[in-house]
């Protein structure tokens, strides 16, 4: 099964034809006559999507649907409303009240399938990133979430076949948003930077038919595979009734379709609620490449840490073995660093391994690279680099830790220096040596260095 589809509905034949619907397209469907029986399945069942007629015997539908997004266990389920017929005011408040998609009927059986699709594959694209969090964002990603108290304005394009069109589009807008608005053609579009930023759209509003092949859905799928506008919301606009398109829209990507010639009240909520939700998951996004970022990298000196810096090194062992060019790894290691923390308080030995980081780094290429792996242990990767250049970089990093006095937080400088261990890898078929066993070479020359009275570089013998 796909998933298990919540079938909301006071009669009893629409809730059989709905089912045998569903399960002839591979879902669970699950019964429900009234809105108590509605809240009850949700809650206990957690079903993957509801579909919901808005006239129930016991609470009208949006009061169902204003509780079914007031509660934690089911304010991220996606909710299709059926109307029994067309009526601008229940759509409004339907979509108020938290309506994923509000459908009229005679529904359009593929436009149904391909939105369930649609709303379940963003669910599942939700529940991963969340559970990659831990499950510590509510109503995963913010699916149906009520809207801040304050937000900054958006930025919204506008693609429409004739310029007057998308223009017309603006002005109506305008009257209601405070966010910006922009027309755009579709080779301005294809234009914008490769890189997130300030000028890229948060959501475009793209019209189906830009030309007689309906290259509107063509100019979404590129902007979606396209760097700067990959995370952009997308609203289609068809004609009413054009099926076709909306089907392949909501298939292609869309997070939404509205009518050509939908009331502007409605186009407005549909446009807030996409803005709403693309926020959202930009703080989500955020959130997690924070997360990623602060697992590899130490928080003292922004430096990778171990658990980066060690597949890293494997993976330039392999890259050696594959060119037949050496490298070299080196162990530094600060001198007495203990006696610094002692005499001189935490906040000293912090400042320490921070100007220590930032002069190995200014000292290293950007192949190279640097990480702290200890207390004041920091690890050294020079890729393409033999044993005449690992002693010269050696010394170099050597020298610029201790020719320098670092200044303290309190005022007065210390003189630190380095004891360096040093080991190189020789590239290519055969000779290639296991990433762990080259930094315990490294280590075992550091020891060296140490016991040789410290402030000193040392080869391992092999290497040597």
């Amino acid at each position: 099964m796909h998933g298990r589809i919540l079938i909301v509905d006071a009669t009893a034949t629409n809730r059989v034809i709905h089912k045998v619907k569903f399960a002839k397209a591979f879902y669970e469907p699950l019964l429900a006559a009234d809105g108590a029986a509605c809240l009850r399945i949700a809650a206990q069942d957690r079903p993957d999507l509801i579909l919901l007629d808005p006239e129930l015997p016991d609470m009208p539908g949006t009061e169902a649907l204003a509780r079914l997004r007031s509660d934690p266990a089911t304010r991220s389920i996606p909710v299709i409303v059926l109307l029994a017929r067309r009526d601008a005011a229940t759509r409004l408040a339907a979509l108020r009240a938290g309506a994923d998609e509000v459908m009229e009927k005679p529904v359009n059986d593929s436009v149904l399938l391909a939105r369930v699709r649609n709303l379940l594959r963003g669910r599942a694209e939700a529940g991963i990133v969340a559970q990659a969090l831990g499950d510590s964002l509510p109503g995963f990603l913010g699916l149906a979430e009520p809207p801040a108290g304050f937000e900054p304005a958006g930025l919204i394009a506008l693609i429409a076949a004739r310029p007057e069109t998308a223009l017309l589009w603006k002005r109506q807008l305008q009257q209601r948003m405070r966010d910006a608005l922009v027309v755009l053609s579709r080779e301005q579009a294809m234009a914008l930077p490769p890189e997130r930023g300030d000028g890229i759209p948060d959501v475009f509003v793209i019209e189906a038919d830009l030309d007689l092949a309906g290259d509107g859905l063509r100019l979404m799928s590129a902007l979606k595979t396209h760097a700067g506008t990959r995370h952009s919301a997308f609203c289609i606009v068809a004609k009413r009734g054009d099926g076709a398109a909306a089907e392949i829209a909501f298939d292609l990507g869309a997070d939404d379709v509205v009518a050509l010639v939908a009331p502007e009240d409605e186009l407005e909520l549909r446009l807030r609620t996409l803005l709403r939700r693309k926020r959202q998951t930009d703080r989500t996004r955020a959130t997690l490449e924070d997360g990623l970022r602060l697992a590899m990298v130490d928080p003292l000196t922004g430096l990778y840490n171990r658990r980066y810096a060690l597949p890293r090194l494997a993976g330039i062992a392999a890259q050696a073995a594959a060119e037949a060019q050496p490298f070299a790894v080196m162990v530094v290691d600060l001198d007495r660093f203990k006696a610094v923390n002692d005499r001189h308080g935490h906040g000293a030995g912090d400042a320490v391994l921070v100007e220590v980081a930032r002069r190995l780094s200014d000292n290293l290429r950007m192949s190279d690279l640097l990480a702290r792996i200890g207390g004041e242990e920091f690890l050294v990767a020079l890729p393409q680099t033999g044993l005449p250049e690992a002693e010269r970089v050696a010394e170099r990093l050597r020298q610029v830790i201790g020719d320098e006095p670092i200044a303290l937080p309190a005022g007065g400088a210390l003189r630190i220096t380095v004891s360096i261990g040093v080991a190189v890898g020789q590239g290519g078929a055969g000779a290639a040596e296991d990433a762990a066993a080259l930094v315990d070479r490294a280590d075992q020359a550091l020891l060296l260095s140490k016991s040789a009275g410290r402030n000193l570089v040392t080869f391992s013998k092999s290497a040597a």
